[in-house]
């Protein structure tokens, strides 16, 4: 199923590019947390891939963190992938539905806020774990379900008291529960999924959408409408958005969910769960507190 017109995607990175500043906040606290749980890691990852890569962000947060000593940074967007040039390294314009890299590649792949507009996101993990060598470490962040739903409900109704009908505008995300599953379908082992909510402050309803806009992140779904949004239904969901959500200093919150994702390659070496039955010391004297059996209930509190 296609979800997102890529080849809109595509046009709408390369014009962000040719923006002065375009690496918003957003961007590099996303890309900064990602580069922060290497230093968690107690090997080193020499040969490394940014998926995603913008304009750079990651490369310049990244600092030597890993031990990586060659990063490979690839953008779905060719002017995107020239801007991240600028900082030196090998850059790639390539998509992340189709990656053209051999089988086991690199030690480390890092994705920060890019796979949320893949139409096939379990092919595209599979594609990653592909690329990674035995015990590599995929490192991935994406906007989660709840991003944005302040934005989408006044546009639903804005559009709906104004148009008298509602056309689809915010993409879906990855539910944070889905996660897990997502990788473990992918072949990785060891996955863990996180999530931490940012929530920006704008001026205004109209301020979001024009900074969404020039960050090549506004509305690519294939089934959006293809006329213009009216000025009536802008200023109407701007009005919903400052009365329903407002601030106390006339402006307005922006959510955004980033789910965190981090797996492995599976290898031989790697940690294995126990078999059931197993364990040779008790919960209950780790704990210090006395033991349940199954079936039975804690005596009920003393009533008073």
């Amino acid at each position: 199923m296609t979800v997102f017109d890529r080849r809109l995607l595509r046009r709408r990175r390369d014009r962000a590019a040719r923006q002065s500043e375009i690496m918003p906040f957003l961007f590099t606290e996303a890309a900064e947390r990602l580069a922060d749980r290497l230093e968690d890691m107690a090997r080193g990852f020499p040969q490394a891939l940014d998926l995603g890569c913008r304009a750079g962000v990651l490369a310049k947060v990244q600092r030597g963190r890993g031990g990586i000593t060659s990063l490979v940074q690839c953008d779905l967007s060719p002017a995107m992938a020239r801007r991240a040039a600028e900082s030196g390294g090998s850059t790639v314009a390539a998509d992340e539905e189709a990656l053209p890299f051999a089988e086991q590649a690199f030690d480390l792949v890092f994705s920060s806020l890019a796979l949320h507009w893949v139409n096939d996101l379990p092919g595209a993990l599979l594609q990653i774990r592909r690329c990674l060598r035995p015990d590599g470490l995929f490192l991935g962040a994406l906007l989660g379900g709840s991003t944005l739903h302040e934005l989408r409900a006044v546009l639903l109704q804005a559009e709906a008291e104004i148009e008298g009908g509602a056309s689809p505008r915010v993409a879906p995300f990855v539910d944070i529960r889905d996660a897990g599953n997502l990788l473990q379908r992918a072949g990785f082992a060891l996955p863990v999924a996180d999530a931490d909510t940012l929530t920006l402050a704008y001026p205004d309803a109209l301020s979001l959408m024009r900074d969404l806009r020039a960050m090549g992140e506004s509305n690519a779904l294939g089934e959006r409408r293809r006329t213009p949004t009216r000025r009536e239904t802008l200023l109407r969901a701007a009005e919903l958005y400052a009365e329903r959500f407002g601030v106390a200093d006339g402006g307005i919150p922006a959510t955004f969910e980033i789910v965190y994702l981090t797996a492995w390659a599976p290898h031989p070496d790697q940690q294995r769960p126990l078999r059931p039955g197993s364990a040779r010391g008790r919960l209950s004297d780790a704990l210090d507190s006395p033991e349940i059996p199954a079936g039975d209930k804690a005596d009920p509190k003393p009533r008073r």
